[in-house]
């Protein structure tokens, strides 16, 4: 009579730390590869800022700019974009208006208004409420209509033909964004200083000839020029951000959809981290004087 053999047991899994990843190799190759994709991905936005400068001078030089196209993307930033301005400009000059006229009544500073109104909406409201437009509105439909073209494979067809995506695509959107920056900030500017001149004379009391003579005693026109600059600024960002991002779209509408959300989101952070930069520069080097 045979004797079954007992089975085989089976090899329990070794619960050696050495041999299984452990949490925190888990998380410090994560935030490693983060890292350095963050890390590479700066790189290609710098690559294509870099480029599109140097190829903006030379089609401009060499009579191979594309002005129909910027025209045309200018036309479309200036339409989706102005109405919205006109918008956001009225409550933000009110809101400026109302809170530090509050604060200021308090003190008995009244004639103050104009000045702390109109300093508020030049210096920060305008060229911020520029860059988060033109980073929603404009943003999304270049990051939308560049992905779409690399998904249908435009982009590699021009390739393919020697034509440069940048010199035929992105550097007509870089010029169109520069141009419609400024001409937007000066629209929130009007806007927002009316708005608040509005608000302060109706339901503050304050004269108007107080009014105008503490905007004019303490708003110099170098403030209109960094306000001018950094929209010009914010919208350059803007455009590269959203440039790579169509351009490197990948995996069909869901790859693009993917893309402009990152186009919005990284756009939005950069103007809030380098206005803030900015903010602190302009501080240390052009203090509030009286003009």
């Amino acid at each position: 009579m045979k004797v079954a053999a007992p089975a085989p047991q089976r090899a329990e899994p070794s619960t050696d730390q050495g041999e299984s990843p452990t949490t925190t190799r888990i998380i410090r190759e994560n935030v490693s590869s983060t890292v350095v994709s963050s890390v590479r991905t700066f790189g290609r936005a710098v690559d294509l800022a870099i480029e599109s400068v140097r190829g903006t001078i030379t089609d401009i030089l060499g009579m191979r700019f594309q002005w129909h196209e910027m025209l045309r993307q200018a036309w479309y930033l200036v339409t989706v974009t102005a109405l919205p301005a006109v918008l956001m400009a009225v409550p933000f000059g009110v809101v400026v208006s109302v809170q530090v006229g509050n604060l200021i009544h308090q003190l008995g500073a009244d004639s103050m208004i104009g000045a702390a109104g109109g300093l508020g909406v030049i210096q920060q409201g305008a060229p911020i409420a520029t860059g988060l437009l033109l980073g929603g509105a404009g943003a999304s439909a270049i990051a939308a209509d560049l992905g779409a073209r690399t998904v249908r494979e435009e982009i590699d067809a021009l390739r393919t033909m020697g034509i440069s995506p940048v010199h035929r695509l992105v550097i007509p959107r870089v010029v169109a964004m520069m141009l419609v920056a400024p001409l937007l900030n000066i629209l929130i500017i009007f806007v927002g200083i009316v708005s608040g001149y509005a608000v302060a004379i109706s339901a503050q009391n304050v004269t108007p000839g107080s009014y105008w003579a503490t905007f004019g005693s303490f708003a110099v026109v170098a403030d209109v020029w960094i306000s001018l600059a950094k929209a010009m600024l914010f919208g350059f960002l803007v455009v590269i951000i959203a440039c790579q991002r169509g351009l490197e779209a990948r995996g069909g509408p869901r790859g693009v959809a993917d893309g402009v959300n990152a186009a919005v989101v990284v756009s939005v952070a950069a103007i809030i981290v380098i206005n803030l930069v900015i903010t602190q520069v302009v501080a240390m080097f052009l203090p509030l004087r009286v003009a």
